[in-house]
């Protein structure tokens, strides 16, 4: 999805900058109830007609629409019929599904099948603000024709009068939910609700069965607990050697240290951290992976140091005596580096347990970096080959791929911008709050002549330090090639020592009082990666040479739908380096990346 602003929309209050409200707009405020805001909020949305393939700014521009240039008035045949709110999302559901002439959607006599068709409950068009102003607007109605609702006297104050018209919501809004509770149980079939409703102890007025909280981390735990994921990671060579590489050449920081390893899945880096001299090794996960992360650590006689523990960071208790770690290390990163949102139980294991002073997160940084990119290749091969497949046009197949993150390889050189840090996370303080972000940034095409620039790409560089403290601003981020020796040079033959290397190409020289860093990219100059790079395509290519110039903001937060998936905003405008005009109207895309 993608929409057009003005050119001012570009620039957001910075984050730290608090909300100054004007006191003079305060008496008009408190006279506005709740429903006169959601009303206001709605009505102000993007709404497309009923009738045809256009988009107004209002819901009252869109209804007025219909009724001038069609002769149907959405609230006329509503009220006509006497729909009740759900009649009303099913008429309208029906006619942007079904695309009925205006004349046979005015002609329709309530006894239709489709208004007592379930299906036509689900939204046709996705976050219609048609179905969230009638939904709101019925209640009123409702409650105003309802003859067992007496209306509060007139000579309360407004306050009361205000309180009168929550509590007449409330009383709604428990009957949607009953109903909402019954559709679930009956459609769906949810077997052993009652049970659960039982052991829960909650007791209810209504015979229905009460429908479940979401659930986001099942399915997360379970897809770690078979072994072709694994083996891809462990296989990931860039991944793994580097983290080999902090872990055995940093003995001074592992000797005798109490360490965790959050989101263990094999044991990997636990077995590393017990060869670099590890005293105790924490192995925390709560797939089912964890019973063979056991049985690897007992195989190779490292039970003595390294204990699994099967269960959430967030649950579980160091064994008697352990109260805090000195190293917590974990491979947490997802694709566009925060997916499935496994940081934050990072970030929860090291408020509960690692050590106030000289705890070490490994890794201790990491940034993501953002960028224009040709794509041209991924274009025909995801989007463009779909408009010409055996002399027909199947384009209506790339339509989705506008709304979904792409995640696959990009050659180097279609990187047609230096790239920008929108997110910098430094893992000694970052909170959970700070994942969910907004980030300026401004891209310059270095494209030597004028090039269609078909999307943004997203990938992140991963730092560790000696001693866990942020890498110096100068660090330059070490970029694996095909052939280079860290991708060997880690694995000790025969059960050796591992040596490391004196110096190698990329390592940053250090100054004193500079810590030692290690650290991969899974940018496109790299040997690319199991997370490979994530790609947002562009509706409408930006037409680029040499200078142009791509401002925008790029904003990031965890679903709603999913807490482990993301969604993404990008806001931008293009503008030539000799322009002195006006700026560009802002293009706005939506991405959800999952």
């Amino acid at each position: 999805m993608s929409l057009k602003l003005p050119a001012s929309h570009i620039n957001p209050p910075p984050a730290d900058e608090p909300v100054v409200q004007d006191d003079s707009s305060s008496d008009d405020d408190d006279d506005q109830t709740w429903d006169d805001w959601v009303s206001d909020s709605l009505e102000k949305r993007p709404c497309k007609s009923l009738f045809e393939d256009r988009t107004f700014d209002s819901v009252q521009e869109a209804l007025a629409f219909d009724e001038t240039t069609h002769g149907f008035s959405l609230k006329e045949v509503s009220s006509r019929l006497a729909l009740d709110q759900y009649q009303r999302i099913r008429l309208i559901n029906w006619i942007r599904r079904e695309h009925p002439t205006a004349s046979e959607a005015k002609s329709v006599t309530g006894s239709e099948d489709f208004f007592k068709s379930d299906d036509y409950l689900k939204p046709a068009l996705e976050d219609d603000p048609l179905l969230q102003l009638f939904l709101d607007d019925s209640s009123d109605s409702e409650d105003e024709d309802a003859p067992e609702k007496q209306e509060p006297p007139k000579d309360l104050t407004a306050a009361q009068r205000r309180i009168s018209a929550l509590q007449r919501k409330v009383e709604q809004a428990k009957q949607d939910l009953v109903y909402y509770r019954r559709f679930v149980s009956e459609r769906l079939n949810l077997a052993g609700l009652a049970d659960e409703v039982k052991n829960l102890n909650v007791s209810s007025s209504t015979t229905h069965a009460a429908v479940p909280l979401r659930d986001d981390d099942s399915h997360y735990f379970q897809s770690y607990a078979e072994n072709d994921i694994h083996a891809v990671m462990i296989q990931d060579k860039v991944r793994t050697a580097t983290y080999a590489k902090y872990i055995l050449s940093n003995p001074d920081v592992f000797r005798d240290a109490i360490v965790m390893d959050v989101g263990c899945g094999t044991g990997i880096l636990s077995l590393f951290a017990a060869k670099a001299g590890a005293k105790r090794v924490f192995a925390i996960d709560a797939s089912d992976i964890a019973e063979k992360a056991a049985q690897i650590v007992k195989d190779n006689e490292l039970d003595n140091i390294i204990t699994v523990i099967r269960g959430k960071v967030e649950d579980i208790k160091l064994p008697e005596g352990y109260d805090h770690v000195d190293i917590i290390v974990s491979e947490w990163m997802g694709y566009a580096l925060l997916y499935e949102s496994m940081l934050d139980s990072v970030l929860s294991a090291r408020d509960r347990f690692l050590k106030p002073e000289g705890g070490v997160m490994a890794p201790s940084q990491s940034k993501m970096m953002f960028a224009l990119c040709e794509a041209g290749e991924l274009y025909k091969e995801r989007i463009g080959f779909w408009s010409d497949v055996y002399g027909f046009d199947l384009s209506a197949m790339a339509k989705d791929v506008y709304d979904e993150a792409v995640v696959d390889v990009v050659g180097s050189e279609t990187v047609l911008s230096e790239p920008v840090v929108v997110k910098d996370l430094y893992l000694g303080d970052i909170t959970t709050k700070q994942l969910d972000f907004t980030s300026p940034f401004t891209l310059v095409s270095t494209a030597e002549r004028r090039t269609k620039i078909h999307a943004f790409v997203l990938y992140f560089d991963i730092f560790f330090t000696n001693t866990g403290e942020p890498v110096p601003e100068d660090t330059e981020v070490y970029i694996a090639r095909d052939g280079d020796p860290i991708l060997a040079e880690v694995w000790p033959l025969g059960g050796r020592p591992h040596q490391p290397r004196r110096m190698s190409t990329g390592e940053p020289l250090k100054g004193k009082g500079r810590p030692k860093v290690t650290s991969f990219s899974t940018g496109p100059a790299s040997v690319p990666t199991h997370w490979k790079q994530t790609v947002f395509f562009l509706r409408e290519p930006i037409n680029a040479g040499e200078g142009t110039i791509v401002e925008g903001v790029f904003k990031l937060r965890k679903s709603n739908d999913n807490s482990r998936e993301l969604d993404v905003e990008i806001h931008y405008r293009v503008k030539e380096p000799e322009e002195e005009a006006a700026p560009s109207e802002v293009t706005v895309q939506f991405y959800k990346v999952r």
